[in-house]
């Protein structure tokens, strides 16, 4: 071999067999190269991304620190106080209410039928038509009643005639037998025959009296004060007795509610029952948003039912607007005691959790405390407080979600408006908010320059 060659001869060996060559060597471990650049480009590109956040939460902290109280920037809001709205724990008068479902149901519903047969000739009703007791409703053929009539009273006269003619033989054979110019028995014979035609007559005065009854069923009358349904049966029809409904006729004034209770409220509610209190039940519409009519309580149920652990109640309203519809659905509430001077609270401040029933208290303007109450009575809206709050106490509403036991807050101006201390102390609320919001523009424009600049270079 030549020594001006490349390739030396001390360094180059022979390729042996089973010896994997130099070339493909270096394209096994190629990928592994390429690998290791770009973890370490992504390594580049993580360091690259917190530095440019550093350096933009550093152009917003002078605008929105001092609002914050604490860091500044996008991830400050483990320091920074949280907005809270809060209520001042007062004192009233809470009624206690027992609140049951309940049907609207009069107390008549009558289905008008006819205790005749016959043809129906006149409807003297409108659909929908208000009607007092007494009031003719229908009208059916009284002609072949009125002939019925007629015969039977041609046969009482008849009866009557044979009658008197048997009460005149009678005496003619009482005188004769005095005179012992008949046997008694004769006389006890006539005596007999008077009896019998005293009963035909009787008889015949009852037919008489039956197709006068008759008569008057032939005009169809209602028989309680109510509101006429839909007419079921149409003029000229042919109505059998007791069973072609001509309508249906419901009481509305007054009219009544049956809703039910827990058992475990009956002890309650039959102790001011046997105290002669008049309960006040009050009905609210199905979305219970609604009051519809006020009424009291007029009777209890006499037993508890099994199956479902509830008693029924009936109360009585007036419903002169008519706003209760019989078979109405309606939440019935009913007032069984009230709680003088208690201390109230807004339900919004009650929570649940480990120590049971908690309000967060303000610990002076900037922090809370976890205040572990009990509650009473509540209407929905405001709850008893049996101990725990004292009167004046400010306790949070809004934004406990994310509080804990000593967290620091602030007040938001409406939080402080409704307390009624925004008048007080802060007349111009509205302007120390809009100042707030446009430092926080004012840093949120610093920082999308600073943005702009850093792409520019």
């Amino acid at each position: 071999m030549n020594e001006s060659s490349p390739i030396r001869t001390d360094t180059a060996r022979a390729y042996q067999p089973g010896e994997a060559p130099v070339r493909d060597v270096r394209r096994r471990f190629r990928p592994i190269r390429w690998l290791v650049i770009l973890v370490l480009l992504a390594g580049a590109g993580a360091i690259g991304h917190r530095w440019y956040e550093a350096r933009t939460d550093k152009g917003a902290a002078p605008a929105t620190g001092q609002h914050a109280g604490g860091r500044g920037g996008r991830h400050g809001g483990a320091d920074m106080p949280q907005a809270v709205g809060i209520a001042s724990v007062t004192t009233g008068d809470m009624p206690v209410v027992l609140q049951g479902l309940g049907t609207v149901t009069p107390l008549a519903t009558v289905t008008v039928k006819s205790q005749i047969s016959g043809y129906l000739m006149q409807v003297q009703f409108r659909e929908g038509q208000m009607v007092k007791a007494g009031d003719e409703l229908a009208r059916i053929d009284s002609r072949p009643y009125e002939a019925l009539l007629a015969q039977y009273q041609g046969q009482l006269a008849r009866d009557q005639a044979l009658l008197q003619n048997s009460k005149l033989d009678l005496q003619r054979y009482q005188t004769l037998n005095r005179q012992d110019s008949i046997s008694r028995q004769n006389v006890d014979t006539q005596a007999a025959l008077v009896k019998q035609n005293e009963g035909t007559v009787a008889a015949d005065q009852a037919l008489v009296d039956q197709q006068k009854l008759n008569i008057a069923y032939t005009h169809i009358t209602s028989p309680v004060d109510g509101r006429v349904g839909l007419r079921q049966v149409d003029q000229g029809n042919y109505i059998s007795a007791a069973s072609t409904a001509i309508v249906v006729v419901t009481q509305l004034h007054p009219i009544s509610v049956v809703f039910t209770l827990p058992e475990d409220d009956v002890a309650r509610v039959m102790r001011q029952v046997r105290a002669g209190a008049k309960l006040i039940v009050r009905a609210y519409d199905r979305g219970d948003a609604h009051e519809i009519a006020t009424g009291r309580l007029d009777t209890v149920d006499n037993q508890i039912d099994t199956t479902t652990g509830t008693v029924k109640l009936r109360a009585l309203f007036d419903n002169a607007d008519e706003e209760l519809f019989p078979n109405q659905f309606v939440n019935a509430k009913l007032t069984v005691d009230t709680v003088r001077n208690a201390t109230l609270v807004p339900n919004a401040a009650l929570l649940q959790g480990t120590p049971g029933t908690y309000v967060y208290l303000m610990d002076g303007d900037s922090k809370v405390t976890v205040r572990p109450i009990k509650t009473g009575e509540t209407d929905g809206t405001h709850t008893v407080v049996v101990s725990g709050l004292n009167l004046g106490d400010r306790v949070v509403t809004d934004g406990t979600d994310r509080l804990k036991d000593g967290a620091p807050v602030r007040i938001t101006e409406g939080a402080q408006a409704d307390a009624g201390k925004a008048a007080e102390a802060k007349p111009d609320g509205k302007g120390e908010v809009k100042a707030d919001g446009a430092a926080d523009s004012q840093g949120t424009t610093e920082g999308g320059r600073r943005h702009r600049r850093r792409q520019a270079q």
